[in-house]
């Protein structure tokens, strides 16, 4: 392990590699020909650490000694550079909400370096909220507590749920104050500043792609794409037209995997715009997000999409899909030909529909998807679980426990689901009947499939988890910690480490929403605000 942040080994293969934009100095500017601007993080008052992954801390190496340190807190809230260091906040575009937005690019977030761990393994380090870059636009590139607990903890909790995603490696308040309206409502209000770590191998989304060839920067774009083959994707070969098919394969096959797990752990993006799109396909940009809690497929959790709801749960795949789309146009000069590029759009349509139906009947517990029992069977589902106001997590967790025997009579069949339901005394007459009618034909499909009932429970507690990132808990968190208490994240990391495992003692952790949580600001809808 290290025992000091100076034998941290970094090796910046981006910044050595592409071109960087001229002008050093750091004001609001459009960037041209360039991947990158090179920028230095803004000092703040008084550093202080939060909390952060050990996890991570490993992976890179770090004791922790090396991480409670406050040098530690100087580093990773931006106040000191280490030697080898080379600083830069990347140059992107992206359709936001459907649209063409131009020229974004990392308007809060500055890349420290890429650090070499011990594996030989690359990771990016990027401070969020470490001041304005010459992407900030009218911003001031500053982050507040709020929103750093909810993408610190949520980042974690991603990886511990097995979804590809992006890590947090610490979490720094920053001693000062930041302004935020946090609804756009003309109330704003001071709030702790902070600034998390964010960790990956490549920070890279489809925005990067776009903007270049959104401008005709056709051989900044080949020297980008060829990079990104050359360094994340080298098993696909030496950079070519027939590679960069196979690269957009790969990218459309690792975005589908990405969404078949959102959809299994009930995880709502929020602001699914290309530039929040890796094409690592990790999760990345943790803002407006949820966990569907009442299973409504038209729910979003950003309050900026509440009335055309295209980023909504159930329309995930699709957008997905469209982000794509996108992405294969920006790819199109380099390939000039559009069929081979909707091939690999139709392998992610196939890849998702697939991938899908198997992720479902492994929640059902079964032992292989069968289409012409199954897909019945699960699309009746989405119907059932909307019959009365259903919590997700809790309704595929407790159906583990469902009973096999034919005879039960229709309150013996539904028990040990009525923790599930936000109204359980509304699991009556036609509402009843539907469901129990739903659980006698998944009863019969169970006896169908032959596996004992202990090996079912196993397998559907292995991929149904007990424990979430619920809005209402990181609002708890966030309470506690604005009054300078760090306890609850703390507890809720180390919670969010096992998130399939029962832990007993902490299953007020795994409870539904309560009632005082439905319309309150940052446990139900949020913002882009941070």
């Amino acid at each position: 392990m290290i025992q000091s942040l100076e034998e941290l080994e970094f090796d910046n293969q981006f910044t050595r590699a592409l071109p960087a934009d001229p002008e050093e100095k750091n004001f609001r500017r459009q960037v041209s020909e360039a991947c990158y601007s090179r920028v230095s993080p803004t000092s703040v008052r008084k550093p202080q650490l939060v909390s952060y992954s050990r996890e991570m801390a490993e992976i890179l190496g770090l004791s922790p000694d090396v991480v409670k340190s406050q040098e530690f807190a100087e580093v990773f809230a931006g106040n000191k550079m280490l030697e080898g260091m080379d600083p830069f906040a990347m140059c992107y575009g992206g359709h936001q909400f459907g649209n063409w937005a131009g020229q974004l690019g990392d308007g809060r977030a500055i890349n420290l370096g890429e650090v070499r761990n011990q594996q030989g393994e690359h990771w990016t380090l990027q401070l969020k909220g470490a001041g304005p870059t010459p992407y900030s636009r009218l911003a001031d590139g500053l982050a507040v507590l709020r929103s750093s607990v909810r993408e610190f903890l949520c980042s974690e909790a991603m990886h511990h749920l097995g979804v590809p995603t992006t890590r947090a490696l610490s979490l720094v308040l920053t001693g000062e104050e930041v302004q935020r309206d946090m609804f756009y409502d003309g109330n704003p209000r001071m709030e702790p500043g902070a600034v998390v770590c964010r960790v990956a191998p490549s920070f890279l989304r489809f925005g990067n792609y776009q903007l270049l060839a959104a401008r005709g920067e056709i051989e900044t774009l080949k020297k980008l794409v060829n990079y990104t083959i050359q360094t994340d994707f080298p098993e696909l070969g030496e950079p070519g037209r027939e590679t960069y098919l196979a690269w957009f394969e790969e990218v459309c096959r690792r975005t589908a995997e990405m969404i078949i797990h959102w959809m299994r752990v009930g995880f709502v993006h929020g602001v699914m715009n290309t530039d929040n799109m890796s094409v690592l396909g990790l999760t990345i940009d943790y803002g407006p997000y949820g966990w569907l809690e009442d299973f409504d497929p038209n729910w979003t959790p950003n309050t900026t999409d509440a009335s055309g709801r295209r980023y909504r749960f159930g329309n995930q795949p699709q957008i997905a899909l469209w982000n794509l789309v996108q992405f294969a146009n920006s790819l199109y000069p380099l390939i000039e030909e559009v069929e081979p590029l909707q091939q690999a759009l139709d392998q992610y349509a196939d890849r998702f529909q697939e991938g899908w139906q198997e992720m479902m009947a492994a929640k059902l517990g079964l032992a292989a998807f069968q289409a012409e029992e199954d897909v019945p069977l699960i699309e009746s589902l989405q119907e059932v679980l909307q019959v009365v106001e259903t919590d997700m997590t809790i309704f595929f967790r407790q159906l583990a426990l469902l009973e096999t025997d034919a005879g039960l009579d229709d309150e013996a069949l539904i028990a040990p689901l009525l923790d599930a339901y936000y109204a359980p005394e509304k699991v009556t007459g036609e509402a009843r009947a539907k469901i129990c009618d739903w659980l006698r034909r998944y009863q019969s499909r169970l006896n169908q499939d032959g596996t004992d009932a202990s090996t079912r429970r196993e397998r559907m507690n292995c991929i149904n988890p007990k424990y979430v990132l619920r809005n209402y808990l990181a609002q708890l968190a966030i309470d506690k910690a604005e009054e300078g208490d760090f306890s609850l994240i703390n507890e809720l990391l180390d919670v969010l480490r096992n998130p399939y495992a029962e832990q007993p003692g902490r299953e007020q952790f795994a409870e539904k929403r309560p009632e005082w949580a439905r319309h309150r600001p940052g446990c139900s809808m949020l913002s882009c605000s941070s």
